[in-house]
Order: structure tokens, then C-alpha cells, then sequence
């Protein structure tokens, strides 16, 4: 690996752990929040609503951006773009109006990653599906990391001091810009070969659509998690508690094992980015979503352990899923629209994927939260059958 591609792989890498740590702090407060602002759980979960819009709606005009300028200033915004955000939202932690304007603005600057920084993955690294394997277990750390971090500092500090520290380590990679500055992506790294030069629109479009779907599975699941293992974890929640003379909570105990099984993601990830260098990533794709789909409708009926070892499974094909698809992306779009492809994608992962927060909001009000998961499960086997369907194309 070249100078020139270590710095790429290391800014990508912190910024790609930031924007899901950005997006998955917000979770791990529902709770404490729905206690200090006096509203319910569902009324919590409508303030993060713009958040997760703004992220994945502003990913195509981001990628139209970096495919003009370049990816390094739209990166240098982000850092700087979420880090204020995330400190006014410690600022306005008690105003739900307010709160939901600094989500708002740390989701429109969050949306800048994934466009931008896979798309300068694909432009410039020799070894795309690995590289993006790696970039992808720092998401997955991101993952991890936010719940039980932010479970942490609300424990201690209360929501706001998990804010504060959001805002700093989103400052931290501005930083890391200043003192690893990057060249023109557009310019370096090997070419992928004719079909990657030129793309095959109509598997792309199909993509798109399987994309969709997992967005929504994907939103749906995380958005879920850390209140679903607090409601259902009853007896791993009284062992922490017993262990620790009753210091920890219900909601620290729910985002200790979020965090745990997201980490386990990290590993789905590296195995993904491998298995698309080695293997045909389409009957990859099609083999990962297959498992989600019946982990998650095991998910609705069980709790406790069980739960647990479940939850790991289906975190691990669905994550594991993401360096595979974007290979996909890779080899299917045209090479100097790589940023607007990945914008492409998000938009649909993440901005149709936020209509997920309604969607199991609605769910979980009318009929219990465990009726969530069946839902999850069927967008994971609509996704298959577009999968095999995509592999019948080419």
C-alpha cells in the first residue's frame, strides 16, 4: 500500500466510524430522554426522524459534489459540519424542538461520508474489496462504540455530556485531515477493468432496489435494539445488576450487549470484504440476506440469551452484507460517477431507510415491538428475491 493509499484508507476508516457513531448515539438516549423530557417512547423516536432523512437524502447531491471537486473538502466538511451540530444539540438537550434541529444538521453533515469516502475508496485503492472490508469493520466499531460510550456518559454525566464528547471526537478527524493531507482520488489508484470503466446500468438499477430494502431492514434493526434487548434482557439485566450491587441500569446492561453484538459485526464485515475478493459477491449477497431473514423472525420470539446469540447472528450476515454490495456498486457503476453511485445507494439505504423509524414507531404502538421484527425479516426475503434476481440478469 502506497503513502497516498494509507492516508485514504485511515481518513475514510475515522470518518466512516464517525457517521455511524454520529447516527447511533441517538438510540442509546431514548429512554433516558422519554424520562427527562416527559414524552413516550414513540414521540422520542419521531425528534430523530430528520436525522436519519437528511443522512441518506443528501447523499446524491454530496456524491454530484465530490465527483466535481473532489472528495477531500466535503470531508473536512463533515468533520467540522457534525462536530457544531452535535454541540448544539448538548446545548438544547432539554428543547425537543431545538434537539430535533441539531439532529437535523448532524444528519444533513453525516451524509457526506458514505458517498464521499467509498467513492474515494473506489477511485483510489489498488485492492477495492478489501479495503472497503476494512473500512467497513470501522463502521462496525462505530457501532459499537455509540451505544456503549453514550450509555456510559449518560450514566454518568446525563445526555448531554454524550454530546460534548461527540462533538469532540468529530473535531478529531478535521484534525486528522490538517496533519494527513490527501491528493485528488479522482487521478490515482488502479483501474478496475473495462466493466468497471464502463458499468452495466441494468444490474445497477436492480441493486438499487435490493439496496433499498436492506436500508430498511438496516434502519429498522438499529434503530430497535438498544430499547428491544431493555424490554426483553429481563434476566440478563438483574445478573449485571446483581454483579455489580445494583450500579448498573436496565438501559447501561441494554447497550453493553448492543455494543457487544455490533462488534461481532466488525468480524462480518472483514469476512464479507474477503469472501467479495475471493468469490462471486452476488451469490454472496443473495446467501447473507437469506440467513437475516430467518434470524430475524427468531428474534420476535425469544429473549434473554437466546436473544442474544440470535442478535449476533443477524448482525453479523447483515453487516457483514455491506462490503459485498458495495463491490457490487463498484463493479457495476460507471468509474468517474463513483461518488453519485454510493449517493445513489444512501439514498435509498438511508433516506427511504429512514421511513423504517415511523414505520416500526407505528409497529411497535399498535401492536408491541416484538411485531417489528417479522417485518424485518420480509424486507431481508423480498431483498433474496431481488438478489436472485440480479444474479439472472448477468
Amino acid at each position: 500500500m502506497i503513502d497516498q493509499e494509507r492516508r485514504t484508507l485511515i481518513v475514510t476508516c475515522f470518518g466512516h466510524f464517525m457517521s455511524h457513531f454520529n447516527m447511533l448515539a441517538f438510540p442509546a438516549l431514548v429512554l433516558p430522554l422519554s424520562g427527562r423530557l416527559g414524552l413516550d417512547v414513540a414521540q422520542i423516536l419521531e425528534l430523530s426522524f430528520w436525522m436519519y432523512l437528511l443522512f441518506g437524502i443528501t447523499a446524491l447531491p454530496w456524491g454530484m459534489a465530490a465527483d466535481r471537486i473532489g472528495g477531500s473538502p466535503l470531508m473536512r466538511l463533515y468533520f467540522v459540519g457534525a462536530g457544531g451540530c452535535s454541540l448544539a444539540a448538548a446545548w438544547w438537550i432539554d428543547s425537543p424542538v431545538h434537539l430535533s434541529l441539531a439532529l437535523a444538521g448532524l444528519g444533513l453533515f453525516s451524509g457526506i461520508y458514505h458517498p464521499v469516502g467509498l467513492g474515494m475508496i473506489s477511485k483510489g485503492m489498488s485492492r477495492v474489496s478489501l479495503a472497503l472490508g476494512y473500512n467497513g469493520m470501522f463502521g462496525n466499531l462505530g457501532l459499537a462504540a455509540a451505544p456503549i460510550l453514550t450509555g456510559i456518559l449518560n450514566w454518568l454525566w446525563g445526555p448531554s455530556a454524550a454530546y460534548l464528547v461527540l462533538a469532540g471526537l468529530n473535531l478529531l478527524g478535521f484534525l486528522v485531515m490538517v496533519l494527513l493531507p490527501l491528493g485528488n482520488e479522482a487521478q490515482e489508484g488502479a483501474t478496475q477493468g473495462a466493466e468497471t470503466a464502463k458499468g452495466m446500468l441494468s444490474a445497477f438499477f436492480i441493486l438499487l432496489f435490493a439496496m433499498m430494502l436492506g436500508g430498511l431492514a438496516y434502519r429498522g434493526a438499529t434503530v430497535l435494539m438498544p430499547t428491544y434487548f431493555e424490554l426483553k434482557n429481563i434476566g440478563i439485566s438483574e445478573a449485571f445488576s446483581r454483579l455489580s450491587s445494583g450500579a448498573l441500569s436496565k438501559n447501561l446492561t441494554a447497550t453493553l450487549v448492543t455494543s457487544a453484538i455490533y462488534l461481532v459485526g466488525v468480524l462480518g464485515q472483514y469476512t464479507g470484504g474477503h469472501i467479495a475478493e475471493r468469490r462471486d459477491p452476488r451469490f454472496a449477497y443473495l446467501a447473507f440476506h437469506a440467513v437475516c431473514f430467518a434470524t430475524a423472525c427468531l428474534m420476535a420470539v425469544t429473549a434473554d440469551l437466546p436473544l442474544v446469540a440470535i442478535s449476533v447472528a443477524y448482525f453479523f450476515f447483515l453487516l457483514g452484507g455491506q462490503p459485498i454490495e458495495n463491490t457490487l456498486i463498484a463493479r457495476f457503476a460507471p468509474r468517474r460517477l463513483h461518488h453519485s453511485a454510493f449517493g445513489t445507494k444512501f439514498i435509498l439505504t438511508f433516506g427511504v431507510g429512514s421511513l423504517a423509524v415511523p414505520l416500526v414507531g407505528s409497529i411497535q404502538a399498535s401492536q408491541g415491538i416484538e411485531a417489528c421484527f417479522p417485518v424485518l425479516g420480509a424486507l431481508s426475503l423480498a431483498l433474496v428475491a431481488v438478489a436472485y434476481l440480479l444474479v439472472r440478469k448477468t
